[in-house]
């Protein structure tokens, strides 16, 4: 993906989209911010190393052994936090039933008092847009270490954000839009990550002992997209499922071993975004849809087998948005760049399925150039591009209402939980509203982060909401 060549005004004159993983993707912070290297305090490894890696092997077969190493030799280093006895849990990215809702029945605040939620704790990072998984009283991050060239899969207390462990391995990226994108997955036994140069991990969620690697580009022929792979890893049925895009277009790898269970071929040889895998089912039948380079693609989840694809959706210069299922076979489709939004109807049975577009929304309807828009009660609520203002549609593409001017988000992150919206701008505002098709009710507001650029992904557990910005992430009881 060749980088266009836009003029810094007009950049910052039309509101270019910037890209972050989760929702994935680069960001504006380099290019508004100037070439200015921040000053960063980056965590120093303690002196004891637990375990290290060796090098990376060969490209893996389905059924070959997992590569062991990232590239360079990485280790775990222990800590002195502990995990929290405290209940809840958002295990990867877009939370425990994968659509940015928190399914807890913890009584959440209507409002808050002029100086805000309490915060709990706040820890800094490494200049990004990762955001956080937990559970079991843990908080995974996957950060990056500026003064080493290392990605740092870091594992905090829930309690008081104190560092349990973390492994790091060596991974030199330049400054493009900050450095780290995506959202570990979790579960009780095993951690999952996948960094900016397309390397994935696979560790101990409880101690941080790395179990398996692979990297994408040395064993798949990835090509790393523009501003660094922003893809986050799904766990589904004891593999990790990965689209790598490359030799393969879409991998499981069984969790234990780290052996590629299936592999999908890339016969029309497209090239890996910065959206995400998304699992829905048609007629029974359980799939993955993925926005790759120049269309979107259907992948049985049993064998990995191509079961329908479509040219009818692609993005000019960055797909970042995952695909949104809505029901009866329907995928809901959008990016920025003026692309607008579209509705899939899968259909079919068997192996052989199809792809029909049902409609088209222009941009200035919904055009969501980086967080992927939320299913709720029957409606569709995004932050569209080009201005930041929530919308809400139905399910036929109308529009029902819009925040307005004196509302908006810019490129910020949301999720609903307790039946209303909390919504972080670019500058770190937390907004909460209601989730209502009646209309936008703005029940209160509170400045949570210093900025800029607080575009990573939130994560909701136990009534505790976790929210980042550039460089530093706070943990707020919005009980």
């Amino acid at each position: 993906m060749k980088k266009p060549r836009i003029s810094k005004s007009v950049l910052i004159s039309t509101g270019l989209p910037v890209l972050v993983a989760l929702l994935g993707g680069g960001v504006l912070a380099w290019w508004l911010h100037g070439s200015e290297v921040r000053n960063l305090q980056a965590r120093e490894p303690a002196p004891q190393v637990e375990q290290a890696t060796p090098a990376a092997g060969t490209a893996a077969a389905p059924g070959a052994a997992a590569t062991t190493a990232a590239g360079a030799a990485g280790s775990t280093v222990q800590s002195g936090g502990v995990a929290a006895n405290l209940p809840g849990s958002w295990p990867n990215f877009r939370g425990p039933n994968l659509d940015n809702i928190s399914p807890e029945q913890t009584p959440l605040a209507r409002s808050w008092g002029a100086s805000g939620p309490k915060v709990v704790w706040s820890v800094n990072l490494g200049e990004g847009y990762a955001g956080p998984a937990v559970l079991k009283g843990r908080v995974y991050v996957l950060d990056y270490d500026q003064a080493s060239s290392s990605d740092v899969l870091r594992c905090l207390s829930l309690a008081d954000g104190k560092e349990i462990w973390k492994y790091a391995y060596s991974s030199p990226v330049k400054r493009n839009h900050g450095m780290s994108r995506t959202t570990p997955a979790v579960t009780d036994k095993y951690v999952v990550t996948l960094g900016p140069r397309a390397i994935v991990v696979c560790a101990d969620a409880d101690t941080g002992k790395v179990y398996w690697t692979h990297d994408l580009v040395k064993e798949y022929g990835t090509k790393v997209p523009e501003w660094y792979a922003g893809q986050n890893p799904l766990i589904d049925g004891g593999k990790a499922i990965i689209a790598p895009a490359g030799k393969s277009l879409m991998v499981a790898f069984d969790l234990a071993t780290g052996k590629a269970v299936w592999q999908t071929p890339n016969p029309r040889g497209w090239q890996m975004t910065h959206a995400s895998l998304a699992p829905f089912t048609v007629g029974g039948k359980r799939m993955y849809a993925y926005p790759a380079s120049l269309g979107v693609v259907g992948v049985s989840a049993s064998d990995g087998a191509l079961l329908w694809e479509t040219t009818d959706w692609k993005v000019s210069t960055a797909t970042v948005p995952t695909p949104l299922p809505v029901g009866d076979g329907k995928l809901f489709l959008t990016g920025g760049y003026n692309s607008g939004a579209l509705m899939l109807q899968i259909s079919g049975s068997g192996s052989k399925y199809t792809a029909k577009t049902l409609f088209r929304l222009p941009a200035s309807v919904c055009s969501s150039a980086q967080h992927t828009p939320i299913l709720y009660k029957g409606n569709i609520y995004a932050v569209i591009d080009g201005g930041g203002e929530l919308v809400c549609l139905d399910l036929s593409g109308k529009s029902l209402w819009r925040s307005g001017n004196t509302h908006r988000f810019g490129l910020g992150a949301y999720l609903i939980a307790g039946g209303r919206l909390y919504l972080v701008n670019d500058s770190g505002t937390l907004t909460l509203a209601e989730a209502s098709s009646s209309g936008y009710q703005q029940l209160a507001q509170a400045k949570v982060l210093n900025g800029p650029d607080a575009w990573g992904p939130m994560a909701m557990a136990g009534g505790l909401l976790l929210v980042r910005d550039l460089n530093r992430m706070v943990c707020l009881d919005v009980r």
